[in-house]
């Protein structure tokens, strides 16, 4: 008998783009389950800490469900340190080698080879690949779905996952407009978390991530789609397709018609309600909210000052209009 792969949609972008509306957007279909990032680190103090549901999430019986579905399979699981991680018991050697973000062919060989070299490594590979195919299973076995959706968004873990035997992945690319990226990174707890002060940082009250500045943001923005292309270099076209923020925001039944389609499920079936439909979400703070508004944030035309415009577009050259934005303010 052949084993079924499990189906796995991955959602690929840099921070701060809008994959956890998308992911809770895909996830509002009753054929398909997003719980966020699926690397699920840094979910904070497991004590203060929200499952979308507004439960603790030690608390929430959907997790509680995966738990008990992770240790029929073999795993000692807690979705507060869930171990999925790519980088999950690295030696420095091998941190030292994932750091760097996915390029082409031939780096990644050498990479490939180090990384080989390493008897940990040699033996964690295949335990993660193993834990983290049966958490996806375990969770849409909880979920009763066939598809899950993962909104990691990074192109290292992406590019282990694509060579694991059980998970059949299908990849969404999505895409910001750079400045809003790089306005989220200048202050995430206004632009990149809960509305509501006391639910940022999942419940504790404080956004984790530091003011990083837009030079930063505009790196950060053109170092990750830049992986994400790499990583999708490596895949049949028919397996990955590109989505703009600004398309599901703007023309968001037209779009999520497309995205449907291209995952294999109905497109009649999808829900503009989403938060109206039961999720158990870990990651973005606006998992929490309670709006389910749609509307395009584009709040960096007000915001960003004509030097911090130029600092951005210093960083991004060209690749900006690459990625399809064209406007000058």
């Amino acid at each position: 008998m052949t084993h079924k792969k499990q189906k796995l949609v991955y959602l690929a972008a840099a921070s701060h783009s809008g994959s956890t509306m998308t992911a809770m957007l895909l996830g509002a279909h009753p054929d398909l389950c997003s719980v966020g990032e699926l690397k699920a680190n840094n979910l904070g103090d497991k004590n203060s800490y929200l499952c979308s549901c507004k439960k603790l999430v030690n608390d929430c019986d959907f997790w509680l469900g995966v738990t008990g579905k992770m240790a029929a399979k073999g795993h000692d699981f807690c979705i507060s340190d869930a171990g999925t991680n790519i980088r999950t018991g690295a030696t420095p050697f091998i941190l030292r080698l994932l750091k760097p973000l996915v390029r082409g062919s031939f780096i990644e060989l050498f990479r490939d080879s180090l990384l080989s070299l390493s008897p940990v490594w040699r033996k964690n590979l295949p335990y993660l690949q193993k834990r983290n195919s049966d958490y996806v299973r375990s969770i849409a076995e909880q979920a009763n779905v066939d598809t899950v959706v993962d909104s990691s968004k990074i192109g290292i873990r992406l590019k282990y996952l694509l060579r694991n035997p059980d998970l059949d992945i299908k990849v969404i690319w999505v895409v910001r407009d750079g400045r809003g990226v790089s306005l989220a990174y200048k202050n995430p707890s206004e632009f990149a978390d809960a509305k509501d002060p006391k639910l940022r940082g999942g419940g504790a009250g404080a956004t984790q991530e530091h003011n990083r500045g837009v030079e930063v943001g505009a790196h950060e923005w053109v170092r990750c789609n830049q992986e994400t292309e790499a990583v999708l270099a490596t895949m049949p076209k028919e397996n990955w397709m590109q989505v703009h923020y600004e398309d599901i925001c703007n023309d968001t039944v037209k779009t999520l018609d497309k995205l449907f389609e291209f995952i294999g499920v109905a497109p009649s079936l999808k829900r503009l309600d989403f938060k109206t439909v039961e999720h158990h979400v870990v990651g973005n703070g606006m998992r929490l909210d309670d709006s389910e508004e749609i509307k395009l944030d584009d709040r960096w035309k007000q915001l960003l000052d004509k030097n911090e415009l130029a600092i951005y577009h210093q960083v991004t050259g060209d690749y900006h209009q690459a990625l399809g934005y064209t406007e000058q303010i």
